[in-house]
């Protein structure tokens, strides 16, 4: 075996601990959402006015489990290759959307405030796409893997704005 094969294999389980805390980060980050969201959605929530283009219920549980999975693949690939201080910008912005992503919840359901959590997704979006640009040219794939989650909060940008305006 070469040193380059054993350098390799010794750097996998380094890799595999990283995965596995990024999915964990996520998907926290998901559960607790979800734990805020159930706080409104069985009543608050149904007594909205909501655009004809709002899915069923059911939809955004399984589109956002994928989605904080391929988040979560997205900013290990760049840790995995840069570390969390090689790339400062990046995994700051990573950060920053993870944490908008939660205000929201919290903004729209915790607080029933749909304003307040239009305001949040705009910066969240805006976060999202400083995140697409930072990882872009550390990592093609990292890049691709944000686009579904881009324009799935463009998609919930425009509902929440629709929501906004109809109640």
């Amino acid at each position: 075996m070469s040193m380059e094969d054993q350098a390799d294999k010794q750097k996998r389980p380094r890799a595999l601990l990283g995965l596995a805390g990024f999915l964990g980060l996520c998907l926290i980050v998901s559960a607790l959402g979800g734990a805020i969201t159930a706080t409104s959605v069985g009543d608050w929530y149904q007594t909205l006015a909501k655009p004809s283009f709002n899915p069923p219920d059911w939809v955004f549980g399984p589109v956002w489990t994928v989605l904080y999975i391929m988040m979560a693949v997205a900013g290990w690939r760049i840790w995995r290759r840069h570390g969390f201080g090689g790339v400062p910008i990046a995994m700051s912005l990573f950060g920053a959307q993870l944490a908008l992503n939660l205000a929201w919840s919290f903004l729209f359901f915790g607080l029933r405030s749909p304003s307040l959590a239009l305001i949040d997704i705009f910066l969240l979006l805006i976060a999202i796409l400083g995140t697409m640009g930072a990882f872009r040219p550390c990592d093609r794939i990292a890049f691709w893997l944000l686009v579904p989650y881009a324009l799935w909060v463009t998609y919930a940008t425009v509902l929440n704005a629709a929501i906004v305006y109809l109640n």
